[in-house]
């Protein structure tokens, strides 16, 4: 084949158009539900010595928190880890006082992707120190919201009192109460689990290939999902950044960062979509923040829909913590023009000190997302 004739078919390959990219969204997102209603019934499969097993490697709230992290960090999303949290607390298999951590170390794990993707322009200094404080802005927030809500939570339980509430609210104006856990929804979606349990023979044999595909039917929905999102709205992020640079941020930045991650269902993608813009100078690190902060409120979504897929109320209130402990990291910490810029700074005296001292990096990134987290399993078992 020529040159010529390559670069023809390269331009006719047919585009998809979008109301079937939407449809195949739809689709997908029904998959996400059943691989969630899969891991629930995988588990349940496997038997109390199972989940016994895994009560015992996480009991500890740090050990929760350091898990959570470890998690993320291996499967490089917060969507997939919080999905399965949801999925292990709506089983019975999790309980809720070790699943808060969990959720929060999820918080810290999905900031590596953004500070992994600074790195692409550590040949360049100028560029690389504003992107990799870009990129560490989201490290520090998290950091600072779990140093203060954490053990807040430990001595209060106010998280999970507050979640158990809405929880009741939402059941009651939502389910029947002659059957609870029953809607729709989970009738759907648990049609096909029911058909592929009648396949299998009753054992842990069963629960493992329900887990695996449960697992696997997560990533490939999320996978999909996220990347038909971002090729729907492409062209409307681009638009709403350029608005929010005229606007100068605030709270229409918080607004943004909320409404391009529940539309694309990943934080990553929105938070990478700042750090180059910010490295080239084209957003300041000022503008940038309270978009990475909505992002945090908007990935919350995903937790949120995996818990329409089990029958717990437990499950609907990890989602619902999720929701809260970002919601309530960004009331206390943002309106307070004292603490509000402190996730900024601190990143921004990182930065300074890493392009400097390149080997500033490594230690860092393997510090706080491996060596931290490794010893508070190992410690706190």
């Amino acid at each position: 084949m020529t040159r010529h004739s390559r670069s023809t078919s390269r331009r006719t390959v047919p585009r998809v158009p979008p109301a079937l990219r939407a449809l195949l969204v739809v689709v997908f997102l029904y998959l996400f539900l059943v691989g969630v209603a899969l891991l629930e019934a995988g588990i349940a499969a496997m038997g109390r010595g199972f989940q016994a097993a895994l009560l015992e490697s996480v009991s500890h709230p740090l050990s929760g928190l350091s898990a959570g992290v470890l998690a993320t960090i291996l499967v490089q999303s917060s969507s997939v880890s919080t999905s399965t949290i949801v999925g292990m607390v709506g089983a019975g298999t999790l309980p809720l006082a070790l699943a808060v951590p969990m959720i929060m170390g999820a918080n810290i794990g999905t900031t590596i992707t953004n500070t992994l993707a600074s790195l692409g322009s550590i040949r360049r200094s100028d560029e690389f120190r504003r992107a990799f404080a870009a990129a560490t802005m989201h490290d520090f927030f998290n950091l600072l919201a779990v140093a203060v809500l954490l053990p807040l939570e430990l001595a209060t339980g106010v998280l999970r009192r507050a979640a158990s509430t809405l929880t009741e609210f939402f059941r009651d104006t939502t389910f029947s109460a002659a059957q609870p856990g029953s809607s729709p929804i989970r009738d759907a979606v648990k049609l096909p689990v029911g058909w592929i349990e009648t396949l299998l023979e009753p054992g842990r044999a069963a629960g493992l290939l329900m887990l695996a595909l449960g697992l696997g039917l997560i990533f490939l929905a999320l996978a999909v999902i996220t990347r038909s999102m971002r090729q729907l709205i492409a062209g409307s992020v681009e638009r709403l950044m350029n608005q929010l640079i005229g606007r100068g941020g605030g709270a229409v930045g918080l607004l943004v960062g909320i409404g391009v991650t529940v539309a694309v269902q990943s934080s990553s993608i929105t938070t990478s979509i700042l750090v180059p813009l910010v490295a080239a100078g084209v957003l300041s690190i000022q503008s940038a923040y309270p978009i990475t902060l909505g992002a945090n409120i908007g990935t919350t979504l995903t937790a949120l829909l995996a818990s329409l897929a089990v029958a717990r109320p437990e499950g609907l209130t990890i989602a619902l913590v999720h929701v809260l402990f970002n919601v309530l990291g960004t009331a206390l910490v943002y309106p307070l023009p004292a603490v509000r810029y402190l996730p900024v700074r601190l990143a921004q005296l990182l930065a300074e000190a890493a392009t400097r001292r390149h080997r500033l990096v490594l230690a860092y990134v393997v510090s706080v997302f491996v060596v931290l987290p490794v010893l508070g399993v190992l410690l706190f078992r």
